[in-house]
């Protein structure tokens, strides 16, 4: 059996991801030109994110539209939450399946030069980079290395400024029977003992174990658009960064 390739999407992932896309309704009268199909754009958008190619080069060949329209599609997207409802969907699900260790949670981060959009909020100069600029994409996971929130922010800023957000933004996590799970039992993290007065009477067990995190942050920076920054808008790498984010979880499922 041929493997498929990682921007292909399989018809039960596309039953999860397609009621959560936005509806258009086709004008009656002047519809203009035919909406290209929401599936093969999405593949489209994940042909860039894991091949690293510039949108202009997106061959049509492939049938997933052009770069324009994919890069147009996916800024839609981002504005409309489509990535952090199928974080959710997807955890969830998960959950269910028994898939999800919340025994403990990890949080890490790793630096990525930035080439453009040196002016933009979350673009600042690295410290680890020759102050060069550069972005950084934070990790939450769980005990078996499964994301369960990224966050983006400039180089400069450090570690300790996302580790509260990450933890307090984690959305109850659904998929079995009883009250969802909201927090992890116990949390470790890497940001240095600067955050235990922090969290201390919030969570128990900082500590230094980070590898889990880190192997976290591989599969996120596997993707080749992922490991340098080539956006100007903040958003849109977010964008590519919360689908990154998806995608971890979805090959975790054995059903996709």
């Amino acid at each position: 059996m041929t493997r498929p390739k990682p921007w292909e999407i399989s018809d039960e992932l596309w039953a999860v991801i397609e009621p959560l896309l936005p509806r258009h309704e086709r004008r009656y009268r002047y519809p203009g030109r035919k909406r290209i199909d929401d599936r093969k754009t999405l593949q489209g958008i994940l042909f860039v994110l894991y091949t690293g190619i510039q949108w202009e080069f997106l061959p049509q060949e492939l049938g997933f539209g052009s770069g324009p329209t994919c890069w147009r599609r996916l800024a839609e997207w981002q504005a409309a939450g489509v990535w952090a409802d199928l974080q959710q969907v997807l955890l969830d699900r998960l959950r269910a399946a028994d898939r999800l260790d919340f025994s403990r949670a990890t949080v890490d981060a790793s630096h990525v030069q930035a080439k453009r959009g040196r002016s933009r909020p979350k673009v600042g100069p690295s410290p680890v980079d020759r102050a060069r600029p550069g972005s950084k994409h934070h990790v939450l996971t769980n005990g078996n290395g499964i994301p369960l929130r990224v966050s983006l922010t400039g180089a400069h800023r450090d570690d300790v400024t996302q580790l509260l957000p990450l933890v307090d933004g984690l959305t109850p996590v659904r998929g079995k029977r009883g009250r969802p799970r909201r927090k992890p039992g116990v949390f470790r993290g890497a940001v240095g003992g600067r955050c235990r007065g922090r969290t201390r009477g919030r969570r128990t067990g900082l500590g230094r174990v980070r590898w889990v995190a880190e192997a976290a942050i591989t599969h996120l920076h596997g993707p080749r658009r992922l490991r340098m920054r080539w956006e100007s808008r903040d958003d849109m790498h977010d964008a590519f960064l919360q689908l990154a984010h998806c995608m971890v979880p979805a090959r975790r499922l054995p059903a996709f």
